[in-house]
């Protein structure tokens, strides 16, 4: 049988040690080495028979795929070291839970769903536009919320030369200048809702991640974190 090999940065984020860009980082830094050569860059295949050290360790070889769904409070970063020192996500997670990155963020306002994995190759996946997975937030908005603008919004917007796909959005109340609605995304850029919201004159109050892809929010409570089956992308 044909040995499998497969490139450097994959094979770390596969064991669930860092996402493939971080991989690539950690290469160009120094940190891994492939039968006793430190790596100058992540330009590398490698085997199972090949002995590959990170940060001096043995890479662990690769885990069954676990998904953990964790309800995100408002007040902490999405990383593993801020150089602000604010307090990150993965400070608060149960000190018996496994190394775990996250598929994609919620930023420093924004609470809700966060899925955490062990196999950064599957958030990679998960967070593809290609993989066309519905994020749904429930959004309070300050501001003139007119017919107008959700017509817009559902046809796709342009700003600063970057084009934003269309979104679902369906008003749930409104109380006098401010808006609940639910709001449903397939792409996810960085700080999307606020930006599009911004562009119309809205002020975001509250931002709460509702689901992503299959995966539901449900009665968890803020802070909790519970394992679940891993839906998509399966070993």
């Amino acid at each position: 049988m044909t040995e499998k090999k497969e490139r450097i940065a994959k094979k770390m984020a596969d064991a669930g040690l860092c996402s493939r860009r971080e991989a690539e980082r950690w290469i160009v830094a120094g940190r891994v080495s492939v039968n006793g050569q430190v790596l100058e860059t992540p330009a590398c295949i490698v085997g199972d028979e090949d002995k590959v050290l990170v940060d001096g360790k043995l890479l662990k070889t690769k885990e069954k795929t676990r998904v953990w769904l964790y309800h995100k409070p408002a007040g902490l970063v999405t990383t593993y070291r801020d150089p602000q020192r604010r307090p990150t996500v993965f400070e608060k997670l149960p000190k018996s839970m496994p190394r775990v990155i996250s598929v994609g963020r919620l930023d420093l306002n924004s609470e809700g769903l966060l899925l955490l994995t062990n196999n950064g190759e599957w958030a990679r996946k998960m967070e593809l536009p290609s993989s066309h997975l519905e994020r749904t937030y429930r959004v309070r908005v300050h501001g003139n919320l007119t017919g107008e603008v959700l017509s817009r919004l559902s046809k796709g917007v342009k700003i600063d030369g970057i084009q934003y796909a269309p979104a679902r959005v369906q008003v749930e109340k409104k109380q006098g200048t401010n808006t609940w609605v639910q709001m449903t995304l397939t792409e996810g850029k960085n700080r999307e809702i606020r930006r599009l919201m911004a562009f119309f004159g809205l002020d975001v109050a509250k931002l709460i991640r509702i689901s992503y892809g299959p995966y539901e929010l449900g009665d968890l409570k803020s802070g909790e974190v519970k394992e679940v089956p891993c839906v998509l992308f399966r070993d």
